[in-house]
């Protein structure tokens, strides 16, 4: 639009080769075209307050209603950068429900032009990088509640340790209890390493065929010391099916948690089962791998929120246990970055169904396990 005003007063922008000039009626359509082809809302606005041109995006995002701005926030930018004289912006948030897209917050940014007769409004939809924003804000409040949780601990035990140095039952039970702290900070950090590598690969490079039997005998045998001390026995059911695509690590990481979960969440004494199946329904391009407890179960109200960073439905059990909040999350990620899933079955008193489901190995593939 500035190219084409310029050219009518004969000039063109520094940069910018103007060829032979088309018919100047021509001209309103080529302004036309340009603004359609933008991804952000782009308006005029002239001295009246009415928007003479609005592009598909700006109409999409529900900014004009008849030939005024929906928004009131945007009318005043406007004003404001006609009595400034210069450029104005802002951002706006938004009530929910209040645009047909519904987005929570926009940028927008008012030039006047043609000596203040009108103004043009860009508007961009900053929702997603916003909630980015909003989620590491939150992230970063979460790790440092976490952590300080754990460093003090170690802090007040060092000092029950310094004054019980007379006493020996005293020492050894002090001394057990920051083991505990210290192995808790330990996979803390760990597992926010492992899972901020997840969060920032879309998927996983370089996959290789993965045998599902495999990943359950290792995962298995990493959690056989946890379910002994609980007495809870542990029945795999694998059956032999094609591999899976993906990393092998990832994919034990993921089955540890949910048996970790499992047993975690299980009275001592009851049983946890793994079975690997086919994909019901038909469904021969995935395998689903199912991990069943007889526990405590979940409510349903925090069905929807165990797969979130830090979330714990029972925050007492968890510290009872040494949970981090960060098993769930971690899964959820591996399964998106393998192209699968992750669901959750539960009710209370009578245990938490956890389906990990995995797209299968192209046919060529051969398996790894």
């Amino acid at each position: 639009m500035i190219a084409l005003r310029r050219r009518r007063r004969g000039r063109a922008p520094a940069g910018v080769t103007v060829a032979d000039p088309a018919a100047p009626s021509d001209e309103p359509q080529l302004a036309a075209d340009a603004l359609s082809v933008l991804h952000v809302g782009a308006l005029v606005v002239d001295r009246a307050e009415r928007v003479v041109v609005c592009n598909a995006a700006g109409r999409a995002m529900g900014l004009v209603r008849g030939d005024e701005l929906a928004l009131p926030q945007l009318r005043a930018l406007v004003r404001e950068a006609r009595r400034s004289g210069a450029a104005a912006e802002t951002e706006v948030r938004l009530l929910h429900g209040w645009l047909p897209r519904e987005p929570t917050a926009v940028a927008a940014r008012a030039t006047p032009i043609d000596d203040g007769r009108h103004v043009i409004l860009i508007v961009e939809d900053v929702t997603e990088a916003r909630r980015v924003a909003d989620m590491r804000r939150d992230f970063l409040a979460n790790v440092s509640h976490e952590l300080k949780t754990p460093v003090g601990a170690l802090s007040l035990l060092a000092e029950a340790l310094q004054d019980a140095t007379d006493d020996p039952a005293a020492v050894q039970r002090f001394a057990a209890r920051m083991q505990h702290e210290a192995t808790r900070l330990s996979k803390l950090v760990a597992e926010l390493i492992q899972l901020s590598r997840l969060e920032t690969a879309d998927d996983v490079a370089e996959p290789q065929p993965v045998g599902l039997a495999s990943v359950v005998a290792e995962a298995l045998d990493r959690t056989r010391l946890a379910a002994s001390a609980k007495q809870i026995d542990v029945r795999p059911d694998v059956a032999a099916l094609p591999p899976v695509r993906g990393n092998r690590e990832q994919l034990v990481t993921a089955v540890v948690n949910l048996l970790d979960n499992a047993i975690a969440y299980s009275p001592e004494g009851t049983s946890v089962g793994i079975t690997v199946r086919p994909r019901p329904a038909g469904e021969p391009t995935h395998v689903d791998l199912v991990v069943k407890d007889e526990g405590i179960g979940i409510e349903e109200a925090d069905l929807d929120r165990v797969f979130e960073r830090f979330y714990r439905a029972d925050p007492a059990r968890s510290r009872a246990t040494g949970g981090t909040g960060l098993g769930l999350a971690i899964v959820k990620h591996i399964a998106a970055n393998h192209g699968g899933q992750v669901a959750v079955w539960s009710k209370p008193g009578h245990g938490s169904t956890f389906t990990l489901s995995l797209p299968v190995a192209d046919p060529e593939l051969r398996s790894t396990s």
